[in-house]
């Protein structure tokens, strides 16, 4: 070395030291951290990759929560549903009870009453009562609103039209509404069973005892000879509410009257049975001694789409509405009527999805359980059981009274099913398959940015091993240009 003024082994040395301390310090950073990528300059593009990635996963942890907090509130709404559903059960036993009259005093039938009327006042409480925090779950806060139709019986313009619509899950745009659109393309019918006296005028030829039958119970007439339509029809509709079958006479002009049985219900489950079960030749003009008949259901779409039609009841299921719909018998007993009316929000709504939007929301209505709401318009609410109302025990409506109670039941025992379904196969089904993904996208981003520490280890002692050898090259460096003063002698 004969230059002094530029050494250029230290500079190189210098540099070497500065590359080895980087080399040494992102080891340690790396492995103090345990992320590969701590900032932008470490992996510029992988960078970008892992942020969305970790954007995801906190997505995918949002919405799992979202779904489980959706299972509590479904799980504390199916308990009070039980505790209604018990209720109901046990209104069932005291009305069925009351029913033996002659088995029962009169103090027993007030107590029995009286039970009633703590039933139904449990019930409303039940409704009122059950909440998630401040968010009342039973008592028709988080069902679905609508306008041009009450959610639980029609009024107003569509009163002609539909007597109930239930709103089970609607997918609503924020700030907007959904039409629904119900058209009769073929409308369901009642059973129809027509016959003609064989007698003189329509009258029964001969002493007769015929048997109707129907979807409630059956019923054993007689009649005697002579007896007129007209007689026949108001005997037939005076037993109407035990056979659910009633009658009417008509007659084309200058013909003898017809009498026409038909059920009180409509569609295909609607049946109506006469049977002759004396002197069957001399009874009916060209009937046999039995003849049974069935309603038909209609063809009725909603939205366009082919509903599930039972009589009047018509539902749809798909993924942005569910709904169950009772048409009148004047709307459903009518081919080509249509309806509509529109759902402009209410229901329970959760976002159970990573990705915020219709899509990735799920909702459920959840109607009103108290004893004014259970029940129908058809045969009754469950309040008319209350003392003084027309179906308490003092009526003696006791067949009507086992139909409010039933209906009642299918309706907490529907919307237990439909919470239960919910719970199972949506809820239950997300959560599982969102834990699988958040698995996977972790796993992703984790490849991406955590450190490998055995590949860190290993730069980190190369690097201690640099440094230390670099540092000591530098002192050797630095220490050649005194070689040059052996030259001055």
């Amino acid at each position: 070395m004969s230059r002094i003024n530029t050494n250029v082994q230290s500079l190189i040395s210098r540099r070497a030291i500065g590359v080895n301390n980087a080399s040494l310090n992102q080891a340690l950073e790396r492995l103090s951290t345990g992320l590969r990528i701590n900032s932008g300059k470490d992996d510029p593009a992988g960078l970008i990759a892992s942020e969305t990635l970790r954007s995801g996963i906190r997505a995918i942890s949002s919405a799992i929560d979202n779904a489980n907090r959706a299972d509590t509130i479904v799980s504390v709404a199916e308990g009070g549903l039980q505790e209604v559903s018990s209720l109901l059960l046990e209104l069932e036993n005291l009305v069925d009870s009351s029913s033996s009259t002659a088995g029962l005093t009169k103090q027993e039938t007030d107590a029995n009453q009286s039970q009633i009327d703590s039933i139904l006042a449990s019930i409303d409480r039940l409704a009122e009562a059950t909440s998630f925090g401040d968010k009342k779950l039973l008592n028709g806060a988080l069902a679905f609103s609508t306008s041009g139709v009450n959610v639980n019986e029609a009024t107003g313009a569509a009163l002609d039209n539909l007597n109930k619509v239930q709103i089970n899950s609607a997918k609503l745009p924020f700030g907007s509404f959904r039409n629904v659109v119900v058209n009769v393309v073929q409308k369901s019918t009642v059973a129809l069973v027509s016959a003609v006296g064989a007698g003189f005028g329509g009258t029964i030829g001969k002493d007769t005892t015929i048997q109707v039958r129907g979807n409630f119970g059956s019923e054993t007439l007689s009649f005697a000879s002579g007896t007129s339509a007209a007689s026949i029809v108001s005997a037939i509709n005076s037993s109407k509410e035990l056979t659910g079958v009633s009658a009417t006479a008509s007659a084309a002009a200058g013909g003898s009257p017809s009498i026409i049985f038909q059920s009180t219900s409509y569609g295909a489950d609607a049946f109506v049975s006469v049977s002759v079960l004396q002197n069957a030749s001399t009874a009916f003009t060209g009937q046999g001694a039995q003849v049974q008949k069935n309603g038909t259901d209609g063809v009725i779409t909603v939205n366009g789409s082919n509903a599930i039609v039972n009589g009047l009841d018509a539902s749809l299921r798909s993924g942005a509405l569910s709904v169950d719909l009772t048409l009148t018998p004047t709307f459903g007993g009518t081919s080509g009527g249509n309806t509509s009316f529109q759902i402009t929000g209410g229901g329970a709504v959760f976002s159970i999805s990573p990705t915020v939007g219709l899509s990735g929301q799920e909702s459920i209505g959840l109607q009103e359980v108290s004893a004014a709401k259970l029940g129908n318009a058809g045969v009754g609410f469950l309040a008319t059981l209350g003392t003084g109302l027309a179906n308490d025990l003092n009526s003696k409506n006791f067949a009507q009274a086992q139909r409010v109670v039933r209906e009642a039941v299918n309706q907490v025992a529907s919307l237990r099913g439909r919470l239960g379904a919910f719970q199972k196969d949506t809820l239950t089904t997300t959560i599982s398959s969102l834990q699988v993904a958040r698995e996977n996208v972790t796993a992703a981003e984790s490849a991406i940015r955590d450190a490998d520490f055995a590949v860190e280890t290993s730069n980190l002692t190369r690097a201690q091993i640099l440094v230390s050898a670099s540092t000591s090259i530098l002192q050797l460096s630095n220490s050649q240009p005194q070689a040059a003063l052996k030259l001055l002698g």
